[in-house]
């Protein structure tokens, strides 16, 4: 069964797709949202998250979670980084990730799926800081 398609949730998709490289708490979300409650925030989150719209993510060390956009089509050909300090997520270079899938495969003959594939680690401005 489709979920009904309402303002509040129309909005936080393109919100989302304008944010696909990112994770986002429902906090940070709500926050930038100010005209859908929080309480809409969770709900359609978690119904979106049921249909593969969204994907919630832990950060490490945390209780909060995160939610990434997966339906953006820029997304599909790159591996995503992940800081485990700052949450940020960026994709992965297109060619690299081709170079390290390619390793893979050929060392394991193993197939990633790049579209729902996180790396963690620790970004280069979370470095710098430390």
């Amino acid at each position: 069964m489709q979920a009904y398609m309402t303002q509040p949730r129309k909005r936080l998709i393109t919100y989302l797709h304008s944010h696909a490289d990112e994770t986002l708490s429902a906090g940070q979300i709500a926050q930038d949202l100010p005209e859908i409650s929080v309480s809409a925030v969770y709900r359609n989150l978690s119904a979106l998250e049921q249909d593969g719209t969204v994907r919630k993510v832990a950060k490490s060390g945390s209780r909060e979670v995160f939610y990434q956009y997966m339906k953006a089509e820029e997304c599909k050909a790159h591996l995503h980084l992940s800081c485990k300090q700052c949450g940020k997520t960026f994709h992965m270079d297109e060619a690299e990730t081709q170079a390290l899938l390619d390793s893979v495969a050929r060392v394991d003959g193993f197939t990633v799926d790049r579209s729902d594939t996180v790396l963690y680690g620790v970004c280069s401005e979370c470095k710098k800081a430390m």
